[in-house]
């Protein structure tokens, strides 16, 4: 039999999975804890800037944020300002209707909500330029987004499993280097939701693999080796990403040992036995791919730990 001509396709397989979908969304209602940005901004630290309402200008000095937090924080903001573009994007995909619709617009809600608590926080705690952060915004919305594979369904769900992760990750870590208490408890929160929202594709994807092992796999393999941040058409991307690389926000041996192995190995995919042809090719394709990535993340950090050495021994 061939797996690859049988299995569904395109809307096909959207059908065959709205079941699985129902129940995603029913665990993950029953899991969510309700939870209110405002709360975790400091609001009596804020005041008026200057302007229409003859307040005090930002000045470098008074954010808490480390420079890596600052950056971190702003770029997770630009990214998660984009929701009205990932909205149409997987509205467009998978459809308003029935239990996909329904997650969708959930889905939605509780982004909304990730990018009102890390602005809220950012302008009543002063921790960066507001002037700068809405021209920066202003231009990210203005270029839109364009999703990569858009046009496949099984590429869609496998790259938001991958990407939820990552998202989670950078929140979580971006707390943790942040230099504020406040704010890592508020990204914290952040990160559980961006988790929870991994399990549900991350479930899809399994029940895609039972439909149509072949294509799924493939679509995994397409989205680890061209795996792209939602973010990378913001402008100066590239500069902060390489600080956040060094400062142990976000890099290589994050996004392989934090990100892609646990999918990867949650899934078994490495370890199936019902692959055609075409599956097992892109199966080999991504195990090539691994073994490259591995070595380079491994070099990557011993460069980043050397330097790290090197700054210590400046500060004694």
């Amino acid at each position: 039999m061939n797996l690859l001509a049988a299995a569904p396709t395109g809307p096909h397989l959207l059908r065959e999975l709205e079941q699985v979908v129902a129940v995603e969304l029913d665990r993950h209602l029953a899991v969510a804890k309700e939870w209110f940005p405002h709360e975790y901004v400091p609001w009596s630290a804020g005041r008026d800037f200057d302007g229409v309402l003859g307040g005090e200008a930002w000045t470098p000095e008074e954010s808490r944020l480390t420079d890596v937090g600052r950056i971190a924080l702003t770029l997770n903001l630009l990214t998660e300002d984009n929701l009205p573009s990932y909205h149409y994007e997987i509205a467009a995909m998978f459809g308003r209707d029935g239990a996909w619709g329904t997650w969708v617009h959930r889905w939605t809600a509780e982004e909304g909500r990730h990018g009102i608590a890390i602005r809220d926080y950012l302008m009543a705690a002063r921790a960066v330029d507001p002037v700068a952060l809405e021209r920066s915004r202003m231009e990210h919305m203005e270029a839109g987004y364009q999703g990569d594979h858009m046009d496949n369904p099984l590429h869609v769900i496998a790259y938001v499993t991958f990407q939820e992760l990552a998202t989670r990750v950078s929140h979580r870590n971006s707390g943790r280097t942040c230099g504020d208490p406040i704010a890592e408890q508020l990204l914290a929160k952040v990160a559980t939701d961006e988790n929870l929202h991994m399990v549900f594709y991350r479930n899809l994807l399994r029940a895609a693999f039972e439909i149509a092992p072949d294509q799924a796999m493939r679509a995994v393999t397409d989205m680890v080796t061209d795996f792209r941040m939602p973010g990378h058409g913001i402008s100066g991307f590239e500069r902060a990403a390489v600080k956040l690389a060094v400062g142990g926000v976000y890099n290589l041996p994050i996004h392989q040992n934090d990100v892609l192995l646990p999918v990867l190995r949650n899934l078994k995919v490495m370890e199936r036995t019902d692959l055609g042809p075409e599956g097992e090719k892109a199966r080999e394709e991504l195990a090539v791919f691994l073994g490259g990535l591995n070595t380079q993340a491994t070099r990557f950090e011993e460069r980043r730990l050397a330097l790290e050495a090197r700054k210590a021994a400046n500060r004694v």
